[in-house]
């Protein structure tokens, strides 16, 4: 099995065939021309930075194009990409480049503030910049430097590790969970079966590539199966709505906020949504007024259901379910094996609430440097996701809440503990105790 290599295959199955678009500017990318930039990304990152299997990439920014190039070279290097979520703050950042020790850290002009804030710290990393920053090397000028002869490694497996996602938990501090070839490729194809991915299938990334949706909702599935990716740089409801029309897109994935926002803006009622498929929902339960709000403009509204550590695809919800399944997550993709389990460690029945457990090629291969909580986490196979879920008579699933304490704003989880943490260094105050409120948005 070909691990890294997506990009070459289809530069020889469909040279010509567009795999990204960038959004702001409009510029299309062949598969081809992806290729020999991927190819120098490679060579670039091994001649200049030393980078070799098992090393970590870091990226800190807006989402772009160069990212996608930044993930293919590391794979065919054999290293390991991690997307730093550039919300968080600069002591928060350093933790993470702190703990993934990276041998270089990319990044975009957008975040220079957060860049300059880790260098006074004391930063111990090797810098490249997406832009121009003050005449240093770009990330560009050095891959132009570099031939675009393919690169390959030897010795990459599917339990190679090739990706760390930093997701919180209620002690407050992230953990990194281990995302192998397998389990990204494995989540490509469960997507593409249930979803019935096409090649000629044309959607919208504009959640950050520092999430495991950014990825692995579409991205990365749409790219193994040849299709086209219109990169925008972040979320915005106007942009989108244009977006849609003019490149004919097919699928468009979003939390619940963001497709709110799309709902009340002002284009909303004039945006031809004629190519669209579907629509598709994951990040938060999806308020079934939302759905419908959408199948009054014809549109298939499904909700979806992941997490980072298996993958955001894990479920599928059929065409036909949409209306009269709507707030169901549907029934485990292919390879995925489900079981809800209650208190005290049986299989719940129909309609009975337990925690949802999961099982199958797209679980990750634990966390980061932290044994303690990959044996909490991972049993015999089966990952503990934390929620709770049920599953009616006819077998669909729903969510139903969380075990962790948590609450979600925007599709990202905020976890008591972390704000708790950031109160306490507060001299006036001694005791803190943070609950999410209801928001209408």
């Amino acid at each position: 099995m070909v691990h890294g290599d997506w990009i070459g295959r289809w530069a020889r199955y469909a040279p010509e065939k567009i795999a990204i678009i960038d959004g702001p500017t409009g510029r299309p990318t062949t598969y081809a021309d992806l290729d020999v930039r991927v190819n120098q990304a490679a060579r670039m990152l091994r001649d200049r930075f030393g980078v070799s299997r098992g090393d970590r990439v870091a990226l800190l920014g807006d989402n772009r194009i160069e990212q996608i190039e930044v993930y293919f070279a590391v794979a065919k290097l054999g290293a390991v990409l991690v997307p730093v979520n550039w919300r968080l703050a600069v002591e928060e950042v350093a933790y993470v480049l702190g703990h993934s020790d990276p041998r270089v850290l990319i990044h975009g002009a957008d975040v220079a503030a957060t860049v300059a804030g880790l260098t006074a710290s004391g930063l111990d990393v090797d810098l490249l910049s997406f832009d121009d920053q003050g005449g240093a090397p770009t990330y560009a000028g050095l891959c132009a430097d570099h031939g675009s002869s393919p690169v390959t490694t030897e010795g990459i497996t599917a339990d190679s590790p090739v990706m760390l996602l930093y997701t919180s938990g209620t002690t407050g501090r992230p953990k990194g969970a281990i995302l192998t070839h397998g389990t990204i490729t494995w989540n490509a194809v469960n997507t593409a079966t249930g979803w019935d991915l096409h090649h000629d299938d044309v959607t919208i990334t504009h959640t950050p590539l520092f999430h495991t949706g950014g990825w692995n909702v579409l991205t990365l599935p749409l790219l193994h199966r040849g299709g086209t990716v219109v990169m925008a740089r972040r979320f915005d409801p106007g942009e989108t709505l244009a977006a849609v029309a003019e490149h004919g897109m097919t699928i468009l994935f979003a939390v619940p906020t963001m497709f709110q926002m799309i709902l009340e803006h002002e284009d909303w009622e004039a945006a031809d949504l004629s190519a669209l498929r579907f629509c598709i929902s994951g990040g938060a339960p999806c308020p079934v007024p939302l759905i419908e709000a959408f199948a009054e403009r014809g549109l298939v509204f499904k909700q979806g259901y992941g997490l980072t550590e298996v993958g955001p695809n894990c479920f599928v919800l059929h065409e036909r379910d949409a209306i009269s399944k709507a707030g169901s997550v549907g029934f485990p993709t292919l390879h995925l094996d489900v079981r809800i389990e209650g208190e005290d460690g049986r299989e719940v029945g129909a309609d009975e609430v337990g925690e949802l457990k999961l099982r199958g090629p797209t679980v990750c291969a634990g966390y980061w440097r932290d044994a303690a909580a990959t044996e909490a986490a991972i049993q015999e196979g089966w990952f503990s996701t934390g929620d709770l879920f049920r599953r009616d008579d006819e077998g669909y699933h729903y969510v139903v809440g969380r075990l962790k304490e948590m609450f979600i704003s925007g599709g990202e989880n905020v976890y008591p503990a972390e704000v708790e943490r950031v109160l306490y260094d507060v001299a006036e105050i001694t005791e803190a105790a943070v609950v999410g409120v209801g928001d209408p948005k």
